[in-house]
């Protein structure tokens, strides 16, 4: 596995961290029918943080696990802004892991 993949693994833990830490993590998957929409990060049936760790995540340790390509590009960390704008301060380190995930992936020139 090279260094970006690591790096990537790495930061998907961190993500999940600050989930954790501040008290989005679920402990029940949403329904088959909620994660099976067909809109973009699912908006129309599940929370940013049910996206993140019911699809997101586990989609995301699936490619690194199976050795396929990782996304070209990311703008998770603007929905993230978008999402959480009334929450300030409490999902900053969220907002930071979301962001050094999208430079991993889609690193400026």
């Amino acid at each position: 596995m090279d260094a970006r993949v690591l790096a990537v693994a790495d930061q998907l833990l961190l993500i999940e961290r600050e989930m954790r830490a501040i008290g989005i993590w679920g402990s029940e998957s949403p329904s088959a029918d909620r994660l099976s929409s067909v809109e973009p990060f699912c908006v129309d049936t599940l929370a940013l943080e049910e996206w993140l760790q019911w699809i997101f995540l586990p989609r995301m340790k699936l490619i690194i696990e199976s050795g396929a390509d990782l996304p070209s590009a990311s703008g998770i960390r603007a929905i993230a802004e978008m999402a959480y704008a009334n929450e300030g301060a409490r999902v900053a380190a969220l907002l930071d892991a979301l962001g050094a995930f999208d430079q991993l992936i889609s690193p400026t020139p």
